[in-house]
């Protein structure tokens, strides 16, 4: 996919203004003590290995580097001349490591711009973070009275605010994307994140008033922090992994199970976009219902595979499918805040569903955009009963359960998704447009 111009010219844009700002610190930077080289130097290490070691959070699809309290302690300490140097230097060499070991089917040319709008980016946000220390004459902060208190959450500010701008930015044109929105979400979901590291930096500077070997021993506890984090988030995605992987197990015994969750979650993603969730719900309704179905493992073959009508007896434990996906992924972290949304996935609107009867706004919200989806997945796939059903009588159907079965908001939203997708026409329609039911398990 190639990137419209307005990208090149907003990085060539930002890699000027961060190259003015890198010569004119240079300009003004008078030689810096030992102690001030000493502290510039092992800021720059560490910021280089927060870089390349920076924690890929799935959730959100981006990453968190410890590097933003580095920087900002940088700022603080060594003043806004030093620290941009350092960041400068920093991103420069943490990039170069990052992109020689990174796949190699990308183009040089595109390895360059990724390069240049990295460096840059960082550059200038901390340049707009060191004017407004300039602007009140502060060069550097000691936290010693209630202003340096006030002038550090300022600049914190800017720089959160800077960073995920020129980084929503960039997205924003790439994928036409909206960027008040877009920024809004990252703001929500990153605050807390960069307040931790807002307040690291302070501790950073605060020790630094009693010795430049205070900041040292100071930076341990950073450093396990961050390792700690890194192996949090990635226990969470492996975990994530391991449980998807047995949904996709099922297809050793019922292949329509392994399929209809990865569409199910595919649609239910559509959804939920199309009803304008924000990205965290967004991410936790995909998250759901890729294993909504995974308690069918418990489900014993002679039921789970019977081509025929299920007895009373066998409907009740069928019915218990849910229950039991629930339970496995509710001691697991990642899956505990939609626990519930798989539990009542096979609720339905009207209180007609299972397995403990709610209705209405007592289904959460994620559970019932898949079960419109899982709904539409059954509808639109042959099972042993019937053939599926083309896209006019899917559509039909779905109009008929809206209010009955399904939330009418999220039908509604189903039904301008699927007026979006192109018409199919598959090889054997059913010869009766009659409405049918979903006739899940």
């Amino acid at each position: 996919m190639r990137r419209p111009v307005v990208a090149y010219i907003y990085v060539a844009v930002l890699t000027f203004l961060a190259l003015a700002s890198v010569g004119y610190a240079v300009a003004q930077s008078a030689f810096p003590s030992a102690e001030k080289v000493a502290l510039l130097t092992a800021f720059a290490i560490l910021a280089v290995l927060a870089e390349v070691y920076a924690t890929w959070i799935p959730m959100y699809k981006w990453e968190i580097s410890s590097s933003i309290a580095i920087n900002l302690a940088a700022l603080f300490i060594l003043g806004p001349y030093l620290a941009i140097i350092e960041v400068f230097l920093s991103s420069l060499l943490s990039e170069f490591f990052l992109r020689l070991n990174s796949d190699q089917s990308n183009g040089g040319a595109s390895k360059l711009i990724q390069i240049a709008f990295n460096v840059s980016q960082l550059v200038i946000t901390v340049t707009l973070a060191g004017l407004f220390l300039n602007v009140f004459g502060r060069h550097f902060l000691q936290l010693a009275d209630l202003m340096d208190f006030a002038l550090a959450i300022a600049v914190f500010a800017i720089y959160f605010i800077a960073n995920l701008s020129f980084v929503t930015g960039i997205i924003s044109i790439t994928a036409q994307k909206p960027f008040l929105q877009s920024l809004g979400n990252s703001i929500r979901q990153f605050f807390i994140q960069y307040m931790v590291l807002c307040v690291l930096a302070l501790l950073l500077t605060s020790v630094y008033s009693i010795s430049v070997w205070h900041v040292f021993l100071a930076l341990f506890p950073l450093t396990l922090v961050h390792i700690s984090f890194r192996e949090y988030v990635k226990l969470q995605t492996e975990a994530r992994n391991t449980f998807e992987r047995i949904s996709q197990l099922l297809d050793a015994r019922d292949h329509y199970t392994a399929v209809h969750s990865i569409e199910v979650a595919e649609l239910a993603v559509k959804i939920g976009l199309e009803m304008g969730l924000g990205q965290q719900v967004i991410e936790q309704i995909d998250i759901a219902a890729r294993v909504h179905d995974i308690g069918k493992v418990a489900i014993p073959d002679a039921i789970l595979l019977k081509q025929g009508a299920l007895s009373e007896e066998e409907w009740v434990k069928m019915r218990q499918h849910p229950v039991i996906s629930a339970e496995l992924i509710a001691g697991i972290a990642i899956y505990s805040p939609v626990a519930k949304a798989v539990r009542h996935e096979h609720e339905r609107w009207d209180g007609s569903g299972y397995p403990d009867g709610l209705k209405g706004e007592e289904i959460p919200l994620l559970a019932r955009v898949i079960a419109a989806a899982d709904i539409h997945n059954a509808l639109t796939t042959d099972r042993p009963y019937r053939k599926a059903l083309n896209k006019e009588e899917t559509i039909r159907s779905i109009k008929e359960m809206t209010g009955i079965e399904l939330d009418p908001t999220v039908a509604a939203a189903l039904l301008r998704v699927l007026d979006a997708m192109p018409v199919e026409q598959p090889a054997d329609l059913p010869k009766s447009p009659q409405s049918v039911k979903a006739h899940q398990v």
